[in-house]
Order: structure tokens, then sequence, then C-alpha cells
């Protein structure tokens, strides 16, 4: 297969409306990476990140960082992709220390949506926006598809929120989500999904505050997301180095002055994420998610 094919069946989201075809295009895409790369390039300053360099068919462009201790190879995504569907049907039964099936669940999950956004990085320099938004939208859908899977009806969408003045309703407000499970038509959850917390963090925290001041409940609100690790632009030529896009100040003022979110996943957790004792409390990796606490949510 050539990128252009890659790149087609990534730009058309009908692609990607389950579960299957999602592990199809990841391994169609590390099968692609085996032979016909023009170079892998190691990460400077943490060398567990690894950028790949397309052929003359990618116009020589450059992917985003790849964590290689959680990225599988082509051989190992064809074996374990098919356990990773195995462990989603029954993840409820999952115990505690099944270290091998909680490390497939969260590395097949990265290894799968960041398939999707080097593949896009192929795409010509000025449609670099494009492809953001598109790498966006599928990881959103990826996930709700993940949730869906393991026996959680979910949803994005729009909540009309009524705001009661005088204890009458005297107009309602549209507030968009990524993610909204709701049981007997009474919401349980509501989740923001984005591949980073750049430029989205302070959103995230207020809108759990409003939400929850404007309906009078206390509907629980989490965060999930890919990595936060990006290119660091340098102005010396063929230097390759990454850079952290999460803002601990940020991030630790909002749990502490506004309202701490109900939970923050990662898929590449960050190591101050879990050398902190503030963040560790707050930040956990993907399949603590699935396997444990959606179900208190529910």
């Amino acid at each position: 297969m050539k990128l252009s094919d890659i790149l087609k069946n990534a730009q058309d989201k009908a692609n990607f409306q389950n579960l299957p075809a999602y592990v199809k295009f990841c391994g169609e895409f590390l099968s692609y990476t085996q032979d016909n790369l023009q170079a892998t390039i190691v990460s400077q300053n943490e060398n567990n990140y690894r950028f790949l360099q397309y052929g003359k068919d990618g116009g020589f462009q450059i992917t985003r960082p790849l964590n290689v201790n959680l990225m599988f190879d082509t051989k190992m995504f064809a074996t374990v992709s098919v356990e990773f569907l195995k462990i989603l049907k029954s993840v409820r039964t999952l115990k505690r220390d099944d270290k091998t099936a909680r490390t497939i669940l969260n590395n097949a999950t990265y290894t799968i949506q960041q398939s999707i956004g080097a593949a896009l990085d192929g795409m010509p320099a000025g449609k670099s926006n494009t492809a953001r938004k598109l790498n966006g939208d599928l990881f959103e859908n990826f996930i709700r598809l993940l949730i869906q899977e393991i026996g959680i009806n979910c949803r994005s969408g729009v909540i009309q929120i009524p705001v009661v003045v005088e204890g009458e309703e005297t107009f309602s407000m549209s507030c968009q989500h990524d993610l909204i499970v709701e049981t007997e038509g009474k919401i349980k959850l509501i989740g923001s999904v984005k591949t980073s917390s750049k430029d989205r963090v302070d959103k995230i925290f207020t809108d759990k505050f409003l939400y929850n001041k404007l309906t009078e409940t206390v509907t629980p609100h989490i965060a999930i997301f890919l990595n936060d690790v990006q290119r660091k632009n340098t102005k010396q030529e063929n230097q390759y180095s990454i850079n952290s896009t999460f803002l601990p100040g940020h991030f630790k003022g909002y749990t502490v002055k506004l309202n701490p979110l109900d939970g923050v996943y990662y898929c590449d957790i960050r190591p101050n994420m879990q050398t902190d004792p503030f963040l560790n409390k707050h930040i956990k990796t993907f399949d603590n998610l699935l396997a444990t606490d959606i179900w208190k949510f529910i």
C-alpha cells in the first residue's frame, strides 16, 4: 500500500465506523512504515520518542513524536490487536493486578490513534489545520467506540441546560460535549476527549463548574487525553527534540481553587504526573478508566 492510499483512507471519516476499522487502518500504517521510510529520528532530549520521516511520496514530511515504549510494531500489533478486542469485551472482570491486559488496553489505544495522527502528518504543510481537526475528531469517535464496546451507552452532542431564576425556568443554554453517558434519561457522566490538553485545560475545568452551578448538580466531569508531547521548535537545523504541553501550575490551580475533575486519563502519561504527589493523585493512565473508574460513575 502506498502512502497516498493510507492518506486517502485517513481523510475519510466513513472508514472509521467501528473498532475493527480502526485496527485495520493501524495495521496497514505500521506495515507501510516497516520498509518505506526515509529515516527514523531519535529525540535528543527524551530518547524514547521517535520522529518518522516519509520519503518522496510523503514530501519528506516528519511526523509527530511517537513514544516507542507505548507504540507496538507491526508484528506485535498483529497479535495484540486480537487480544485488545477480547479484553474490551470482558474488561469489567479484569483483575486489578493484570498488568499485561492493562498494558494492552492503554498501549493499543495509543498505537491505533497515533497511527492516524502520524499518517495525517504526511499531508502537505498547508493542510496541517485540517489534519489536526480530523485527527481530533477521529480520536473522540474512537474513545466513544471503546466505551460502547465495554457495554456503556454514550454519545456526543448538545445538552440543554435550563437556567432557573426565582424558581422559574427563564431560558436555556446549549452546551456541546464530546462524551455524554446517560442512564434512564439521567446524565451520569460528562467528558472532554482531546488529543492533548494544550489550550484546552482551562475550559475543561470551567465547563464542570458552570454546568454544576447552573444545574445545581454534582455531575462528574472527566478528561481523556492521548498525550501532551509535541515537537520542539529550534533554530538549529536537524535538531529534533520534544517538549511537554501540559501546564502543571494551571492544573493544580484550577483543581484547588475552582473544582477538581473527577478523573483525568492519559495514554502517554508524562513523568511528572507520576512523580509529583499532587498530579499522581489526580491523573491516571487510560486503562484505569475502562477497567475500574467508569463503572463507579454509572
